[in-house]
């Protein structure tokens, strides 16, 4: 079934009138009609299943018949990442939407070199990731940061997995063994890698813990994909899935 991301409260029997462009979404391409059922969340309500009351040129009007899900949120999990060039920055945020982080933090550090964020571009590629796997948020994409100016007003308990293409790190799972549950952060740098100057200061925060991503070194989009599967795997919400 069609799910959509709607900013609006959501309750019993409400008349949730779509935007324009949800609106030719429904109708002028995936062709429903009055009476078809779409599923609409908020990220604060839950997720409940409507169905088409209106369908003409001023809109779609969905009648909310019922909560389907009740509100629920993954794993406190921040994925922060140097800018990248625009197609690699934009499989990330798809991806980190799909792994299930939380936020996105964007960091330019002494090596980036990469196109200028256009947020509501990538806002919008969360959103519809968010939409396409079931997840009952949309993953906030946070306007880019100098690393040193991020790091000032660093939320003390979030831990920060550092991902350290040095190669004296240890394994990701073996970094994260015993490793306290909370909020975490993930951070990728860029194709460049970490300046001398960066990597020394990160490994001197205590609340940093250095991993490496194994013997070869990854483009930015395929070592955000592996850090958030391996930490979904050690630290999130994959560890409690049974295998039949």
């Amino acid at each position: 079934m069609i799910r959509l991301f709607v900013p609006a409260d959501l309750t019993q029997d409400y008349a949730l009138a779509l935007d324009l462009a949800q609106s030719r979404y429904l109708t002028a391409v995936m062709r429903r009609e009055v009476g078809d059922e779409v599923l609409v969340f908020n990220g604060r309500d839950g997720e409940w299943r409507g169905a088409v009351e209106v369908a003409g040129k001023r809109g779609v009007v969905l009648r909310l018949k019922a909560l389907e899900r009740p509100q629920a949120l993954g794993p406190d999990l921040d994925l922060v990442v140097a800018l990248v060039k625009r197609t690699r920055i934009e499989t990330i945020i798809e991806k980190a939407a799909e792994l299930g982080a939380r936020r996105v933090r964007l960091v330019i550090t002494e090596r980036t070199n990469g196109d200028r964020a256009r947020l509501d571009r990538l806002q919008a590629i969360a959103t519809e990731a968010a939409e396409q796997t079931g997840r009952m948020d949309v993953p906030e994409i946070v306007e880019p940061l100098k690393l040193a100016k991020l790091l000032e007003g660093w939320d003390a308990p979030r831990r920060l997995l550092f991902c350290d293409e040095a190669g004296d790190a240890k394994p990701v799972l073996a970094a994260l063994d015993g490793a306290q549950p909370g909020p975490w952060a993930i951070l990728i740098g860029p194709e460049g890698g970490f300046s001398p100057t960066e990597r020394e200061t990160l490994r001197n925060l205590t609340y940093a813990t250095p991993a490496s991503l194994g013997p070869r070194i990854l483009r930015a989009d395929t070592a955000a994909i592996s850090a958030l599967t391996l930490w979904q795997a050690a630290q999130g919400d994959w560890r409690g899935l049974e295998v039949s």
